[in-house]
């Protein structure tokens, strides 16, 4: 096997890590599922693109693509209230804090290492088959926000049932019951939605409805219901044979509870300085950076010992679209769905008139993007026919250039969304991104080989990589990471604190008589 896929490099891993932090870090001003669809496209390119497969570059597209759509589910997750538990001085509700901070990192991380990892190990026809499915789920969702939801508030029905995702996950489900009764049968595709949405239900109801659990109350359960999609993800996994997608979904997830759970401590010791900043931003570049590590851990795996990927096109259905669409959700969709929020930022500072010739500022930025949709269809529709000489002739070039053209929008359309209220404490978000963005364009560039190097680069042989996964030994060295990371940063945190209420967040205690707990609401 090519020597650069026997120990990671430290541009491949310092690319992914920042690659994810300063995604995180722009996430942090758009929040959601959205926003966290930035970090997870960047860091999945980043890891391709220096790990020496050359046969990923060409599927750069559906790595940013899956990948993004796989770190979005924990967007839906509430976790500031379990933040202020580890800042509280009750130690049992320090402990408790970092406990859940650690599962919520788990389920966000988890379901981003298996898209990421999914387009390194899937067939092309497996790959592309996907794309049918997951646009009908994510138009039903559109329309659900537009239309569905106003309608129901409309006729006097409340929709907050613990303020979860309920809804969504019902029409994911109900999607995926129409797909299977409109093909005939379950098919490979639409298992997927059929997992992960029965899954949520399944984690929901006997978690939240039977068993009572809540994690932050009177703050939203919707951790219930991603556990269960996140089991219903592995299950699919080892059921439909992506095993090594299972393996890098664990690992990416036990990072990922590592980096929300230490990222809390290691803000905790930082705020000691004395030093006036934006902390929350600090911890959230720290946890992207920390989660990128994971994401680099997992991919290394694959690169060093999976199969080169199946390219050829087996199925009647060539899908030619296939890669066009992931581009253009790469550039067009992402940005879109997190920009279209700087309107009401620029109209709440009084930077634009809330309306212009008779239309919203929000409508005229929609336009805007509408025309900007035109011109990049045009532009995919002619170069599939003939190529356009500005696009890179090979694939890492076409990969490197998805990438800075993401980066790059990203970072100024989250600079453009600040501007109007830029403070001194933004030095610390946007001065920090805008430095750690130029380090990850100038590593991608000159980390990368060059095109005579491409050119003369080996194809990953297949012989000797298959190794079968020792999954009681993962499971244990994992668990026990787990447990030393959460009493590691409680035992930290209580070392430096005690029972002083550290402050930097409002004060929230899960137990005893100071608990400031709730009582859980009902179903509306």
């Amino acid at each position: 096997m090519p020597d650069t896929l026997r120990r990671p490099s430290a541009a491949y891993v310092l690319l992914t890590a920042l690659s994810l932090s300063v995604g995180w870090g722009i996430r942090g001003n758009f929040g959601h599922e959205y926003g966290a669809m930035m970090p997870g496209a960047l860091a999945a390119m980043a890891a391709v693109l220096l790990s020496g497969r050359t046969d990923w570059y060409g599927r750069t597209p559906y790595f940013a693509m899956f990948g993004a759509l796989g770190w979005s589910f924990g967007g839906s997750i509430s976790y500031m209230q379990v933040i202020a538990y580890t800042h509280s001085g009750h130690s049992e509700s320090v402990l408790y804090g970092f406990a859940c901070l650690f599962v919520i990192g788990f389920l966000w991380a988890a379901p981003g290492g298996v898209g990421t990892a999914l387009p390194a190990v899937a067939s092309r026809d497996r790959l592309t088959e996907l794309l049918g499915p997951v646009s009908a789920v994510l138009a039903a969702w559109q329309v659900e926000g537009w239309l569905v939801e106003p309608w129901l508030h409309r006729v006097g029905y409340s929709l907050n049932w613990f303020d979860t995702d309920w809804l969504g996950a019902l029409v994911a489900l109900g999607v995926g019951l129409v797909l299977a009764m409109a093909r005939g049968r379950v098919d490979r595709a639409t298992s997927l939605i059929l997992y992960m949405a029965g899954g949520w239900w399944v984690g929901f109801v006997i978690l939240v409805l039977v068993l009572g659990l809540r994690m932050t109350p009177p703050r939203g359960d919707n951790w219930a219901g991603c556990l269960g999609m996140t089991v219903g993800l592995f299950v699919y996994c080892l059921r439909t044979g992506l095993p090594e997608v299972a393996r890098a979904g664990v690992v990416t997830g036990v990072v990922g509870g590592i980096s929300f759970a230490g990222a809390s401590m290691i803000k905790l010791v930082a705020v000691t300085s004395g030093f006036v900043t934006n902390w929350h931003s600090v911890l959230e570049q720290t946890t992207g950076f920390i989660n990128g590590l994971g994401v680099a851990l997992a991919m290394w795996h694959l690169a060093r010992w999976s199969a080169p990927v199946d390219d050829r096109v087996t199925s009647s259905d060539a899908r030619p679209w296939a890669k066009p669409l992931a581009v253009a959700f790469t550039l067009l969709a992402i940005p879109m769905v997190n920009l279209k929020k700087n309107a009401g930022d620029w109209v709440s500072a009084k930077a634009v008139p809330a309306e212009m010739y008779g239309f919203s500022a929000e409508a005229w930025l929609g336009l805007a993007f509408a025309i900007v949709a035109v011109g990049l269809f045009a532009v995919l529709y002619r170069h599939a026919r003939r190529p356009i000489a500005v696009v890179p002739e090979s694939r890492l070039g076409q990969g490197q250039g998805l990438y800075l053209l993401l980066l790059a929008i990203v970072v100024i359309g989250n600079f453009e969304r600040i501007l109007v209220r830029f403070a001194d404490q933004r030095l610390i978000t946007e001065g920090v991104i805008h430095v750690n963005a130029v380090i990850c364009a100038v590593l991608l560039l000159l980390a990368s080989p060059s095109r005579d190097q491409e050119a003369a680069s080996p194809s990953p042989r297949l012989e000797a990589r298959e190794r079968p996964i020792r999954w009681g030994r993962l499971v244990a060295v994992c668990v026990a990471a787990s447990l030393l990371a959460i009493f590691a940063d409680w035992a930290i945190v209580r070392g430096i604190y005690g029972d002083r209420f550290a402050g930097h967040a409002s004060l929230h205690i899960r137990f005893g008589p100071r608990a400031t707990v709730n009582s859980p609401t009902s179903p509306r």
